[in-house]
């Protein structure tokens, strides 16, 4: 009862805001309801001058309920198909990985960006969008603004992505009989799981493929989220290692146990049940109420982190994040193009 009363109106007006973002993010998929959410929120939030009594519950969405839709993620995981395809694709995700990462780590120092939002941006490019930050931000303990903002890049540079691939795709040479090159490229080059899905469907569309490229891409995609698991770990213990370093020069302690991405855990067991379910005949359909909930999650929350969000400091500081989220982008796609006719896959 206390937890229900110290938190059930800022709870209750993050759920009426991104209800209809939710039907918003449906209707027009290539912008998703992730990003009517924030940017809903970041203008509702301008209207209210006392944010008392809402605060309680707008932090517990913005932070708990995040998490929960980690976990829940899982629940879209076969790992036995994930590892199939991995075989093909693996090399190629590492390459993507590391190389949006090493471009974070490099303009965070050229450009003196902030450490938390550097690592956003680059988890948030090189993984799955959303879904990475959305793993990372508790792990390095970053706050909404700079959730805020790592979301706002990535996902602009997603909606690029999607309009642009398909035409890319044809005047780099993909095949149009086939939907496998085209969709390895979209399921590791594009993010989110909306923006892959708008760009792999539209290959299909224009090629006449039934779902051929979409079936390749969103495996791909999966595959890609696995990685969530490796870098939160590390984060983990680079974030530990260094609030201990600090705490030791303070003469304070510091426990692993404060950063330690537990409800990772809880993902990849989501993913072992989903498996193990599915491999003694249970139906895929089961699993979707779980995975459009974890869907709603992220709407949800989103919605709570552009409430605690201001939008005028994020339209002013907000220069150097796109560009390094350009820039990261920019890198993913090449070599993301160059490790596929290195492996002879187009």
């Amino acid at each position: 009862m206390q937890f229900i009363e110290k938190n059930w109106k800022g709870m209750l007006l993050c759920l009426i805001i991104s209800t209809p973002c939710w039907f918003l993010g449906k209707m027009f998929p290539l912008i998703g309801g992730p990003v009517f959410a924030i940017i809903a929120g970041m203008i509702v939030t301008l209207f209210i001058h006392d944010k008392t009594n809402l605060q309680t519950g707008i932090n517990y969405v913005s932070k708990k309920i995040l998490q929960y839709a980690v976990i829940l993620l899982g629940f879209g995981l076969n790992l036995s198909v994930v590892l199939q395809t991995g075989v093909q694709s693996l090399p190629i995700i590492i390459s993507t990985i590391a190389t949006s990462l090493l471009i974070a780590w490099a303009m965070h120092h050229w450009m003196g960006m902030p450490t938390k939002i550097s690592t956003l941006v680059g988890v948030g490019s090189s993984i799955c969008g959303g879904s990475a930050i959305a793993a990372t931000a508790p792990v390095i303990k970053a706050d909404d603004e700079e959730v805020a903002q790592s979301i706002s890049v990535i996902f602009f540079f997603n909606m690029v992505a999607a309009l642009v691939f398909p035409t890319l795709g044809m005047l780099v040479g993909f095949s149009a009989g086939s939907g496998e090159a085209f969709g390895i490229f979209a399921g590791t080059a594009v993010n989110d799981t909306s923006s892959v899905t708008a760009c792999a469907a539209t290959w299909d569309s224009m090629h006449n493929l039934g779902s051929a490229t979409l079936d390749k891409a969103v495996t791909v995609k999966l595959t890609r989220t696995l990685a969530i698991i490796p870098i939160t770990m590390v984060l983990a213990y680079l974030t530990t290692k260094n609030a201990k370093n600090a705490a030791g020069a303070e003469g304070n302690s510091y426990s692993i146990k404060s950063v330690f991405p537990f409800f990772i855990i809880y993902f990849v067991l989501a993913s072992v049940i989903t498996t193990i379910a599915l491999n003694m005949g249970v139906a895929i359909e089961a699993f979707n109420p779980l995975k459009t909930l974890s869907k709603f999650f992220i709407v949800l929350s989103m919605c709570a982190i552009g409430l605690n969000t201001n939008i005028v400091k994020l339209i002013k500081t907000g220069g150097k994040p796109i560009l390094m989220g350009f820039c990261c982008w920019v890198g993913i796609t090449v070599v993301s193009l160059i490790m596929q006719h290195v492996l002879g896959l187009w």
